[in-house]
């Protein structure tokens, strides 16, 4: 009875941790500690508007103090290793964020939405890491593997399309992406979070989509004769979740991950920079496309926040 419910719980888990597969897509920030203070309580108020406000897991509401301190963390303590990034969830982008004048301001928000959870989803990607280690090397030893990590191993490797038991596949298929290069996709992406994609759909990173399935947005521009539409997400977590997953398995990006692969390899951490090179695939523009990806990781310094840690404690759900 305790394998079966084991397993069940699997189940449910890949269920909710594996959405289907999604198409593929087309200023220097100021870290100032204060930079948005005046910003937070506007949209603590608007939460508390609409019913929103978000509560600690198992614990009583969190107080409008608490999350005015969970939006205002310093990321220049964060680049610095002396503050963790909060475990907060924004369910959309601040729907006024556009009408912030200050560049820097407006940066440094978008920046402090996003970051916490590129950092979520890599981290449930290096528990998964462990596991695919750990049953490696139970494998190597000739040990049993339990009846639960087989049936786990088998929806990985139906997720990745690989061979059932083919761990050292999964290992460099199921790998995260560096936040320097995820918030300098997203920036672009999303116009700094104020495109129409970003407030109609939580489309933060443009994956396009061909699946009726899918809910998406038909862009404005888009050609006579072509048929993508823009993936929309319920929030802003699943649209980081479906970005990770889709450089972790289309074949557009197989560039991307043999180049990761390779610093893995070597021992050497995943370099943003680098690896921006092998996304020329990513959109229509090409070469292009790279070069503004690197611009906006040097002239923002967003390889310093490669280094960031998530908060241990005090899991949020979403508060707008």
């Amino acid at each position: 009875m305790g394998v079966a419910t084991s397993m069940v719980t699997v189940l449910i888990s890949a269920a909710i941790l594996m959405p289907p597969p999604s198409g593929t897509a087309t200023a220097q920030a100021s870290f100032m500690p204060n930079a948005v203070t005046n910003l937070v309580r506007p949209l603590v108020d608007q939460a508390k508007r609409v019913g929103k406000m978000a509560s600690a897991v198992g614990s009583p509401e969190r107080s409008e103090s608490d999350h005015v301190e969970a939006l205002s963390y310093d990321l220049n303590a964060v680049i610095k290793g002396e503050r963790e990034v909060p475990r907060i969830t924004l369910a959309s982008v601040p729907a006024d964020l556009d009408q912030v004048r200050e560049t820097d301001e407006r940066k440094a928000l978008f920046f402090k939405t996003v970051l916490p959870l590129v950092l979520q989803v890599n981290e449930q990607i290096a528990l998964d890491r462990e596991r695919l280690w750990e049953l490696n090397a139970k494998k190597k030893a000739g040990a049993r593997i339990e009846a639960v990590d087989r049936l786990w191993l088998a929806v990985m490797a139906e997720r990745y399309q690989t061979a059932r038991g083919d761990v050292p596949a999964l290992l460099r298929l199921h790998d995260v992406v560096p936040p320097s290069l995820a918030l300098a996709q997203a920036a672009t992406e999303s116009a700094w979070g104020t495109s129409r994609f970003v407030k109609e759909g939580n489309a933060i990173f443009g994956q396009w989509t061909f699946v009726d399935e899918h809910d998406g947005i038909v862009p404005s521009n888009r050609a006579d004769g072509k048929t993508h539409r823009i993936r929309a997400f319920n929030t802003l977590y699943d649209s980081v979740f479906s970005y990770v997953t889709n450089l972790n398995r289309h074949r557009a990006y197989r560039e991307f991950r043999a180049a990761r692969a390779e610093m893995r390899a070597n021992g050497q951490p995943l370099d943003g920079l680098q690896l921006a090179s092998t996304l020329h695939r990513y959109s229509e523009r090409g070469t292009a496309y790279v070069d503004e990806l690197r611009t906006l990781i040097s002239t923002n310094d967003l390889t310093d926040l490669d280094g960031a840690r998530l908060s241990r404690t005090g899991t949020f759900e979403p508060l707008i």
